[in-house]
C-alpha cells in the first residue's frame, strides 16, 4: 500500500494497543470542531477567531492601524479567555496524575457543555451577534477552545494539534521526498488539514444559509461523541493512557 494511504488508514483506524491508542481519530474530530467554531466566530461574531490565536494577534494589529471591520475588543477578549481556558486545563493536567483518556474525557465533556450553552444563547439572540451576546459568546467559546488546546498539547500526539496547521503543512513539504526527506508523514498531516477545512466549510455553508446556531449544535454533538468514545477507556491501564 502507498505509504501516505497507509498512514492515513492507521490514523483513522489505529491500533488500540499502539502508542496513542484511539487518540488520533478523536483528535481529528476535535480538529473538525475547531473549523466549525472558528467559522461561526468569524462569520457570526464579527471577524474574530476563538481558536486561531495567530489570527487574533493579526486582527489586533489591523484594528490598531485603523482598518475597518475589525474589533480590538473582540480580539483581546478572545485572546484573554483562550489563555484563561488554557491555564485552567493546564493546571488540571499538571496537578492530577496523568491518565490521557480521563484528561481528554473531562475537558471534552466540559467543552461540550460550554459549546451547547453557546448554542442556546445563539438561539435566543439575533445572529450575527452584537453587544453583550457577542462578548459572551466570544469569551465562553475562547475559554472552551483554550482548554482543548492545552490538553491536546499535553497529549502530544504528533501532527494532530487540532488548531495550528502552519507547521503541519510546512512539514508535508519540507519532509517530503522532493525535499530530500524520507517521508513527509503526509497521510496524517493531510487528514488534519482536511478535517479543519471540512469543519470550516460546513460552518460557513450553514452561516451563509441562515443557520449559524446550528454550527454550534453540530460542534457540541461532535464533542459529546468524542467524550462518549473515551468513556469506556477511563479506567484503562493500556500503555497509551500514560505519557
Amino acid at each position: 500500500m502507498n505509504p501516505t494511504l497507509r498512514e492515513a488508514r492507521d490514523t483513522l483506524v489505529p491500533d488500540l494497543a499502539g502508542r496513542h491508542g484511539p487518540l488520533p481519530p478523536l483528535l481529528l474530530a476535535l480538529t473538525v470542531v475547531t473549523g466549525l467554531v472558528d467559522a461561526f466566530s468569524y462569520l457570526a461574531l464579527g471577524r474574530v477567531f476563538v481558536a486561531n490565536m495567530t489570527g487574533n494577534v493579526v486582527f489586533m494589529a489591523f484594528s490598531l492601524a485603523g482598518s475597518s471591520g475589525f474589533s480590538l475588543t473582540a480580539s483581546v477578549l478572545s485572546l484573554l479567555s483562550f489563555a484563561v481556558g488554557a491555564l485552567a486545563a493546564g493546571r488540571l493536567a499538571n496537578r492530577v496524575p496523568l491518565h490521557r483518556a480521563r484528561l481528554l474525557l473531562g475537558v471534552t465533556a466540559a467543552q461540550a457543555l460550554l459549546v451547547l450553552v453557546c448554542y442556546a444563547v445563539g438561539l435566543a439572540v439575533d445572529l450575527p451577534a452584537s453587544g453583550w451576546s457577542r462578548w459572551c459568546l466570544v469569551v465562553v467559546l475562547g475559554f472552551a477552545m483554550g482548554g482543548q488546546n492545552a490538553v491536546v498539547r499535553k497529549l502530544a500526539v504528533p501532527d494532530l494539534t487540532t488548531t495550528v496547521l502552519t507547521l503541519t503543512i510546512t512539514g508535508v513539504a519540507a519532509d517530503s521526498r522532493l525535499a530530500g526527506g524520507a517521508t513527509g508523514k503526509a497521510g496524517r498531516r493531510l487528514l488534519s488539514a482536511a478535517a479543519m477545512f471540512l469543519g470550516a466549510l460546513l460552518g460557513a455553508v450553514l452561516v451563509g444559509h441562515g443557520h449559524p446556531a446550528v454550527v454550534l449544535l453540530i460542534a457540541g454533538a461532535a464533542l459529546v461523541a468524542v467524550a462518549g468514545a473515551l468513556l469506556p477507556h477511563r479506567r484503562s491501564a493500556l500503555g497509551w493512557t500514560a505519557v
